[in-house]
C-alpha cells in the first residue's frame, strides 16, 4: 500500500515549509494539507481501481479462480507476501483449502479443524484476527511450513457470502494475508482496506450465484419445454425421446457418456432401471440387488460407516465417484463397464418423495469431475423429478393403449352373452355362455391387472407361450368382429405345445396383443389372411404372426428399431428387451411375418440355481 515511503519523505523534504523547524506549527498544518492534496487523491484513485477490478472479475470463472484473483489484488495492494482462502464446510465441520496466491495448494493441508485454529476462530467470531508473530501463536499449529515460506505474521479477515435461497446456508470462510515481518504492527487502515476487499469479494460471488440461478432457471425451463413438447405429441410420452431431447441441454454442465433413472423397491432391497440414455447402454426394466453396488447402499443410507477417500465426494445431495477405477464404492462390473466406455467419473443423485428415496439418477461423465456446484445439483434434481413424472405418464400412455383390444373384446362378449341369456338355451349355447363368462372374467381381471401395473407388474413365473398366444388370438378374433373388419381369414397352428418361457404373464400378453393388433390393421381393406404358430428353435421359444400385406425394406428396418408409427411397437420393443428376447420381421411377396423369440425356460438349469 505504502510502497514508496522513502520517495515520499524525499518529496516532503523538498517542500519549502519542510525546511522550517518542526516546532513551527505551520509545518504540521502544511504536512497535513500536503498529504490531503498530494497523497490521498492518488491513494484513493489506486484503491478505487483495485476495488473496481475486484468487482469486475468475470463471474463465469470458477469460485476458486475468483478467490485466487482477489487474493492477488490483496497481496499486491497491501504489500504482503501471500494470501490464502479457507471455506467452512458444515458437513465435515472443517475448514477447506480453497485457493491461494501465489498458488501453494500442494504445500497446504486440505482440511484444518474449526476448533483451535486461527481460521476457525475468525469463522466463529466473524471478526478479523491479527497474528503479529506466528511462531508465538498457539492457534497456528503448522509452524514448520511457515518457516519454510518465510512468513511470520498474518492478518485473518472474515469472508461472508449470503445465500439466496431459504434452504441454503450462508457461506463463511477466512482470507489469511501473510507478511514476512515478525512482530508486525498492523495499521488500522490496512485492516479496513482488507475487510472492504473481502466484502467486495462477497459481492462478486453473489453476482456469480445470481447469474448461475438465472442460468439454472433457463435450464429448468428448457427441460420442461422439451418434456411438454413430447407430452403434446400424438404418439404420447416416450422416455427414450425425452432423454434424447433433454440430455443435450446439460452439455455445458456435464460431458455425459450416459445417464439412467432407477426406481427403488419399497423394502430398499432392489433397484429397477426405468429409463436410460442412450438406450443401447441400458437393459430397461432390469432389477439389481442394492447389495451388488456399494454406491447404491451409500445413497440409500444402508451403509452407515463409509470411509471417504480422495476418489469420491459424499454429500447429503449427491455421491460423486471421482475415479471409478480406484473407488471402493464401485463394483468390479461397473469398473469394467466404465473402462470400456471411457467413463472417468460417476454422479449419483437421490430423488426423494417426502422423507423416502424412491428414485435416483446416475450420470456417467467423460470428464473426471472433482465437485459439482449446488446450482448444478439443483438442475439434476429438477431433471430427475420431471423424468419421474414423465415416466409415470409413459406408463399411463402404455396402459391406455393396451386397454383397447381387451376392452373391445369384453364389450363384444358381453353383448353376445346378453343375447344368449335372453333366449332359450340349448346345451351347445350353455357351453358358449360358460365360455363367454370365463373370457369376461379373464379379460376384466386382465384390465384390472394392467391398471395395477402402474405400480407393479406381478411376479415372474413359468408361462406356456403357445397357450397365451391362442388365448390372445381368440380375443383379437373378437376385436376383429367388433370392428366389422371384413374378409379376414384366420388360421391357427401348427403349434409346439407346451412351449415354456419364464416372464411376467402381463408382459407377454401385452406383446402378443400389440403384434396381433398391428398385424390385423395391416391387412388390406379388401381382406386377407391372419395366422399364428409356435415352434422351438434351439434355446428359443418362438411365436410367429403372419398377415397379408407388404412392407418395404426401409419400413422393415424402422420397425426392427421400434421406430414405426403408433405406440404398439414401441411398447413391444421395450418389453421384449426387458425379457431378453428378440423380434424379427420377414417379408414375403404379399405377406409380412413377425417372429418373437424368448429364452426357452430350462427346468434343469432353473432347478440348479
Amino acid at each position: 500500500m505504502w510502497k514508496n515511503t522513502e520517495e515520499m519523505i524525499e518529496r516532503i523534504l523538498k517542500q519549502k515549509w519542510a525546511a522550517r523547524p518542526i516546532e513551527d506549527a505551520t509545518f504540521w498544518k502544511n504536512l497535513i494539507g500536503w498529504i490531503r492534496d498530494q497523497i490521498l487523491p492518488g491513494f484513493l484513485t489506486e484503491f478505487s481501481n483495485q476495488v473496481d477490478e475486484i468487482i469486475d472479475i468475470d463471474p463465469d470463472l470458477s469460485e476458486r479462480e475468483i478467490l485466487t484473483k482477489v487474493t492477488r489484488h490483496m497481496v499486491e495492494f497491501l504489500g504482503a507476501h501471500s494470501a490464502s482462502v479457507r471455506i467452512y464446510d458444515p458437513q465435515t465441520g472443517q475448514m477447506l483449502s480453497y485457493g491461494s496466491f501465489p498458488s501453494q495448494e500442494q504445500d497446504r493441508e486440505t482440511y484444518i479443524p474449526l476448533e483451535e485454529s486461527v481460521a476457525g476462530k475468525v469463522v466463529q467470531n466473524r471478526q478479523t484476527y491479527l497474528v503479529p508473530n506466528i511462531l508465538k501463536e498457539s492457534l497456528y499449529h503448522d509452524k514448520g511450513v511457515i518457516e519454510r515460506k518465510g512468513t511470520y505474521s498474518v492478518m485473518a479477515i472474515p469472508l461472508m457470502i449470503t445465500s439466496f435461497a431459504p434452504y441454503e446456508r450462508d457461506t463463511v470462510g477466512v482470507i489469511q494475508v501473510y507478511y514476512e515481518e515478525s512482530d508486525r504492527k498492523f495499521a488500522p487502515i490496512e485492516i479496513q482496506i482488507a475487510e472492504l476487499m473481502a466484502r467486495r469479494l462477497s459481492f462478486v460471488i453473489a453476482r456469480k450465484k445470481i447469474l448461475e440461478m438465472h442460468r439454472a432457471n433457463e435450464k429448468k425451463e428448457a427441460i420442461v419445454r422439451n418434456i411438454f413438447m413430447k407430452l403434446g405429441s400424438r404418439e404420447g410420452v416416450k422416455m427414450k425421446e425425452i432423454f434424447n431431447r433433454v440430455i443435450p441441454e446439460l452439455a455445458d454442465i456435464i460431458n455425459v457418456q450416459s445417464c439412467a433413472l432407477f426406481s427403488v423397491s419399497d423394502d430398499l432391497e432392489y433397484v429397477i432401471l426405468d429409463a436410460g440414455y442412450p438406450t443401447a447402454y441400458h437393459s430397461i426394466g432390469k432389477r439389481f440387488p442394492v447389495a451388488s453396488e456399494p454406491a447404491f447402499e451409500v445413497i440409500l443410507n444402508k451403509r452407515h460407516e463409509v470411509k471417504e477417500t480422495p476418489y469420491e465426494v459424499i454429500t447429503q445431495s449427491y455421491l460423486l465417484v471421482i475415479d471409478p477405477q480406484k473407488s471402493e464404492l464401485v463394483s468390479d462390473v461397473v469398473k469394467k463397464s466404465a473402462a470400456e466406455r471411457f467413463v472417468n467419473s460417476i454422479l449419483y443423485v437421490p430423488l426423494n418423495v417426502g422423507d423416502q428415496i424412491t428414485h435416483f439418477m446416475t450420470f456417467d461423465a467423460l470428464d473426471q469431475r472433482q465437485r459439482y456446484t449446488e446450482e448444478e445439483i439443483e438442475i439434476f434434481l429438477f431433471l430427475g423429478r420431471e423424468l419421474m413424472k414423465a415416466q409415470r405418464m409413459e406408463q399411463l400412455d402404455d396402459i391406455l393403449h393396451d386397454f383397447k383390444n381387451p376392452a373391445i373384446a369384453t364389450a363384444g362378449f358381453a353383448r353376445r352373452l346378453k343375447s344368449l341369456l335372453e333366449m332359450e338355451q340349448s346345451i351347445e349355447e350353455d357351453a358358449k355362455i360358460k365360455r363367454y363368462v370365463e373370457i369376461l372374467l379373464e379379460e376384466t381381471s386382465r384390465l384390472q391387472e394392467m391398471a395395477l401395473s402402474l405400480y407393479e407388474v406381478g411376479k415372474e413365473q413359468v408361462v406356456n407361450l403357445t397357450e397365451v398366444l391362442r388365448k390372445r388370438f381368440e380375443i383379437n378374433k373378437e376385436a376383429i368382429r367388433e370392428q366389422l373388419k371384413q374378409n379376414v381369414v384366420l388360421t391357427e397352428g401348427p403349434f409346439h405345445d407346451p412351449l415354456y418361457v419364464y416372464c411376467y404373464p402381463l408382459h407377454l400378453e401385452r406383446i402378443l396383443d400389440n403384434l396381433l393388433n398391428n398385424a390385423t390393421n395391416a391387412i388390406p381393406l379388401k381382406g386377407g389372411d391372419l395366422s399364428i404358430r409356435t415352434y422351438r428353435e434351439g434355446k428359443w421359444a418362438c411365436a410367429e404372426i403372419s398377415n397379408t400385406g407388404h412392407i418395404s425394406e426401409e419400413e422393415r428396418l424402422r420397425l426392427l428399431e421400434g421406430e414405426g408409427r403408433g405406440r404398439g411397437l414401441y411398447i413391444t420393443h421395450r418389453i421384449i428387451r426387458l425379457l431378453k428376447g428378440k423380434i424379427k420381421i420377414r417379408r414375403g411377396k404379399k405377406t409380412t411375418t413377425l417372429i418373437v423369440k424368448l429364452p426357452l425356460w430350462d427346468e434343469e438349469k432353473a432347478g440348479s440355481e
